[in-house]
């Protein structure tokens, strides 16, 4: 009899864990790993925050948010399922789609206009993009700002290959810029004059050769993911584009919550330099008069179109691509949800 009772025992214990651990893991929610473009800095707080305010919970999602290596990056890790959802720039994913012919689109256009750059110290004699024949530049294999230098070079008259590359690390890259050991580097200027900044280097040493100055007019940082995710999770997709985007709006808000939830995943941060790189990338990349007008996330396909003409000429790849092989709406939420302040 007590034998039976011990079974019995037994067996209602083991229904019972197996119970919580169902509850457990759909408390925990669906999950969602994330894959960034760069380090965790003040652009990728608005990230941080939704995980801190609860507002990927209050989605359903368990996610989890990895750093990034540069925007090249991200397609790959996204194509290979390794990730579900990256952040990055959309000109590395656009090629990649033509050049694999893997299935991946953006969902959510962030930053309407490009960061893309190539910086310089006025020491090093490059005032501007014709200065750049023979020098020396710096960048990750991976940085968007490298892979996408032959449309800069061919949109200012130059040969791509009449610049030396040298291959390095993210954290290198300004260093060796300071040091002297390359004349200029290219990459996000969100980044770049940031970082040179913290290192002592006053703006009016540096100067910045923005892409976007010189007629290569693209888009920039997306949400991107593949279209198995969106076809296998779309309530999850569209939950975690709710959240981002909700982020964003509220950093731009409170930017200052936005460098706290910063701070707790890097303690070393400086919120400072931080903060001011955040209001940089919002104000020069996402706070643009279109962006106002219609909400955020969202593209215009004829300027998408001529972003993808642009990709394609400087690449010359056989695919020719239209705005919705690269970009869908149909996980933004609506206008009213994404309006900007």
């Amino acid at each position: 009899m007590a034998s039976s009772r011990l079974k019995l025992s037994r067996i209602v214990a083991l229904a019972a864990g197996t119970l919580m651990a169902a509850l457990g893991a759909a408390q925990a929610g669906t999950p969602v790993k994330v894959t960034l473009d760069w380090a965790f800095q003040g652009p990728q707080a608005p990230f941080l925050l939704a995980a801190e305010r609860g507002y990927f919970t209050a989605e359903g999602l368990d996610v989890t948010i990895d750093r990034g290596e540069g925007s090249g990056a991200v397609p790959p890790r996204v194509a290979s399922g390794a990730y579900d959802i990256g952040f990055g720039d959309i000109n590395p994913m656009i090629r990649f789609v033509a050049e694999k012919g893997v299935p991946l689109q953006a969902v959510a256009v962030l930053y309407d206009a490009s960061p893309l750059s190539v910086i310089a110290l006025k020491k090093a004699g490059v005032t501007a993009p014709k200065d750049l024949a023979g020098k020396r530049l710096a960048a990750p294999e991976t940085d968007s700002g490298r892979q996408i230098f032959p449309a800069f070079a061919k949109a200012v008259g130059i040969d791509p290959a009449a610049v030396t590359w040298q291959t390095v690390s993210p954290q290198l890259r300004e260093t060796m810029l300071v040091q002297g050991q390359v004349d200029a580097i290219s990459g996000f200027l969100t980044t770049g004059i940031l970082t040179l900044k913290a290192a002592g280097v006053k703006e009016q040493d540096m100067v910045v050769l923005r892409y976007r100055d010189y007629g290569v007019t693209l888009y920039s940082n997306a949400l991107i993911t593949s279209t198995a995710f969106a076809r296998s999770k779309p309530e999850a997709l569209a939950g975690f584009v709710r959240a981002v985007l909700k982020a964003h709006i509220e950093a731009v808000k409170d930017p200052d919550a936005a460098i706290a939830a910063l701070k707790k995943r890097d303690p070393l941060i400086d919120p400072a330099i931080e903060k001011e790189r955040m209001l940089l990338a919002f104000n020069e990349l996402m706070l643009s008069p279109e962006a106002k007008a219609n909400g955020l996330g969202g593209i215009d396909p004829a300027r998408m179109q001529t972003a993808l003409d642009i990709l394609k000429a400087t690449y010359g790849y056989a695919a020719a691509l239209t705005p919705g092989d690269v970009f869908t709406d149909g996980f933004l939420p609506p206008k009213d949800a994404r309006t900007l302040p």
